[in-house]
């Protein structure tokens, strides 16, 4: 009887490899993306001028494609949210949770597993390769915590690793698998050229938006204004585009960069208040929170700043309610001097 694996596929190196050397053995794999709504690059690839030489892809779906197995995206964006709010086993260098996230998934996995009538959970893990959730001493605690025992077998690093099941049963040889360890990715590219694999995503990858220190600061100061650990989908994406200037406690401005920010900020002048300069070509801005006239004229000065007025005397601006009515303001762009470093986020 041909055995069945399931693979919980990032769109990375490492997870099209473990794929490939369980496929070698004959195994019917199928793929598993677990949607979290932090890992959407190719969406913000195609946002900004600078990224757009990068793949505008989703790499998972890609990964699938040239694996030529099925692939199964799973929604998860609203449990997940328990993950990010309070991971059992605390936070990385900023707010990754990678180890309850690892745990959650595979556990999710192993319901799909037993649902669908597969044998086993196959992942691109490698000892020693995250500093969080990779490590020999925490390996154990993900089949422990998650319920999946032996059965998740990691192909690229299982000769460093006890017999799982399938190994054991004769499902897998496990003579074929490797013992890679360490955060080099040499092994890994080296297997990919075995294989015939040129092209993939940056082997030194991970496309979560929270592992990037900037962006976890912004979602830090998002919970800190809102008296809370909450966020929407629309708050993901909004997190990971624009300056985001913060003058006072209680509001905030989304500054778009580039044109390709202006218009996706565009998108959003429904649900947020914004002003935009008239006179000078300049940045579309979004305000998040309540404004008194003051803190309206002080967030005006501050996007002129950022248009080719920043010179001029006066710039002119359009504020726009979220019920579309406008206003024009006339005001003078703040000088550098006065753009407070500490509201910069």
């Amino acid at each position: 009887m041909q055995r069945k694996a399931v693979a919980l596929v990032s769109g990375g190196l490492d997870s099209m490899l473990a794929v490939k050397v369980i496929q070698e053995q004959g195994i019917h794999v199928e793929g598993i993306n677990f949607f979290t709504g932090f890992c959407v690059e190719g969406h913000t690839h195609a946002i900004r001028k600078r990224d757009r030489k990068k793949p505008k892809r989703n790499n998972a779906l890609w990964v699938a494609e040239q694996l030529g197995i099925k692939l199964h995206i799973i929604d998860i964006v609203e449990e997940y949210k328990e993950v990010v709010f309070n991971p059992k086993y605390g936070y990385g260098a900023h707010l990754n949770p990678c180890l309850d996230c690892k745990i959650f998934m595979v556990k999710k996995a192993k319901e799909w597993m037993e649902a669908h009538g597969f044998d086993f959970i196959i992942t691109g893990e490698v000892v020693g390769q995250r500093p969080k959730s990779q490590r020999k001493d925490t390996l154990p605690v993900v089949q422990r915590d998650s319920g999946i025992g032996d059965l998740l077998l990691r192909p690229l690093c299982a000769k460093n690793l006890p017999p799982t099941l399938p190994e054991r049963e004769g499902w897998v040889d496990r003579e074929r698998l490797y013992d890679f360890s360490g955060r080099s990715r040499k092994p890994q590219m080296a297997l990919a050229r075995k294989f015939s694999i040129e092209d993939y995503a940056q082997p030194a990858g991970g496309c979560c938006f929270l592992t990037d220190e900037q962006y976890s600061v912004k979602l830090a100061d998002l919970w800190r204004a809102r008296g809370g650990k909450q966020y929407e989908m629309d708050d993901i994406m909004l997190l990971k585009v624009g300056r985001h200037i913060r003058p006072a406690p209680h509001f905030k401005l989304i500054v778009s960069r580039e044109e390709g920010e202006g218009r996706f900020l565009q998108g959003y002048r429904g649900r947020y208040p914004s002003l935009k300069t008239v006179s000078h070509a300049g940045p579309l801005a979004l305000i998040d929170g309540e404004v008194s006239e003051e803190e309206l004229a002080l967030a005006a000065r501050i996007v002129a700043r950022y248009s080719q007025g920043k010179n001029a005397p006066e710039v002119e601006l359009e504020y726009r309610d979220t019920e579309g009515n406008t206003r024009t303001l006339k005001v003078p762009p703040l000088p550098p001097h006065e753009l407070n470093p500490e509201w910069m986020l």
